[in-house]
């Protein structure tokens, strides 16, 4: 690989004041002695895995040098996230934004008139399609990279859970409990199978890795992705899934109906018959499942291979390198 100059990359969490000026130090200092280091979001896992990917290619970078790019105003700003970090970058500098964004660019329609912004990254094909009706031929698709590494199948000869069921069930959760997750449970009770539950936002990532390394397979439930890290790193890992896809509309409350209108979504954005299996709602879920866990005890799928063949570390900081050279030489 050719010698580069260094990149430069920005990424920064939001932590505004709540109360008084300045009130968000001493609250950082207390959510650590309270709760220890702060979790790698979504967003932030995106941030890390990408520097990642650039040490295992030997590509300098520096990180969140406001001074350096201030210096220097005509080099590439590489704002991998948050929004808020744009206004800390001079008005003259070239961007690359993303993908950690906007929900939507309904937030900054004006967005790519206001600043240099060479191309705005996102992570799946359908976000892309949604993006691009307000911010036409601005936009590329670029996923994060999965720490193959990390994320690799389990030595184990006899794993203690036979599925593990991820609930990131959010709107019309009380409807969804009752018509999927119990009737889920309900089956599996009855095939006398050993369950676990882990809910979004309610766990650490390292509780995913353990049972990454104990279960059999995996029931994957979310209104729509926009690239399903956690489902992504479940499959690296060679575990199987059964995933909830509905289809249909955008639902972010925030904005849908009233202000978005836009579909079809999908929970799984990356996917193939190695994956596992898909059901659309109630209506097919214990048939679908059915096939799914004859699959599962035949040795039918091999997930970790569609990650391995598109998702590595390496292999997305490539990509993202190409963008550079592709969008931010113009």
């Amino acid at each position: 690989m050719p010698v580069r100059a260094p990149l430069n990359l920005f990424y920064e969490e939001p932590d505004s004041d709540r109360w008084v000026p300045f009130d968000r130090y001493p609250r950082r200092l207390a959510r650590w002695a309270l709760r220890g280091p702060k979790l790698p979001s979504g967003t932030m896992r995106v941030y890390l895995n990408l520097r990642e990917g650039l040490d295992r290619l030997n590509v300098p970078y520096r990180v969140n040098d406001y001074g350096h790019i201030r210096r220097n105003p005509h080099e590439l700003a590489c704002v991998v996230g948050q929004p808020h970090v744009l206004a800390k970058i001079p008005q003259e500098t070239p961007i690359l934004f993303g993908t950690s964004i906007y929900n939507h660019p309904s937030d900054d329609p004006d967005l790519l008139r206001r600043r240099r912004i060479c191309r705005v990254l996102v992570p799946s094909p359908w976000v892309e399609r949604m993006f691009s009706t307000v911010w036409p031929g601005g936009v590329s698709v670029w996923p994060s990279g999965i720490d193959t590494e990390f994320w690799s199948p389990s030595k184990r000869a006899n794993k203690d859970v036979d599925v593990l069921i991820y609930d990131k069930v959010v709107r019309h959760r009380s409807r969804y409990i009752r018509t999927i997750v119990e009737r889920l449970r309900d089956e599996l009770g009855r095939r006398r199978l050993t369950v676990e539950m882990l809910r979004y936002g309610y766990y650490r990532e390292e509780q995913l890795h353990d049972l990454s390394r104990r279960t059999r397979a995996m029931i994957y439930l979310s209104h729509h992705e926009t690239q399903g890290l956690a489902a992504q790193q479940m499959l690296a890992s060679d575990v199987p899934l059964l995933a909830w896809d509905r289809g249909g509309l955008w639902k972010d409350p925030k904005y849908a109906p009233h202000l978005v209108r836009f579909g079809p979504v999908t929970s799984v954005p990356y996917w193939d018959e190695r994956c596992g299996m898909k059901f659309k709602g109630g209506g097919d879920l214990l048939p679908a499942f059915d096939r799914f866990w004859f699959g599962v005890e035949a040795g039918l799928y091999a997930p970790r291979e569609m990650i391995t063949e598109n998702f590595t570390l390496e292999g997305q900081a490539m990509a993202y390198l190409s963008l550079i050279d592709k969008y931010a030489a113009k």
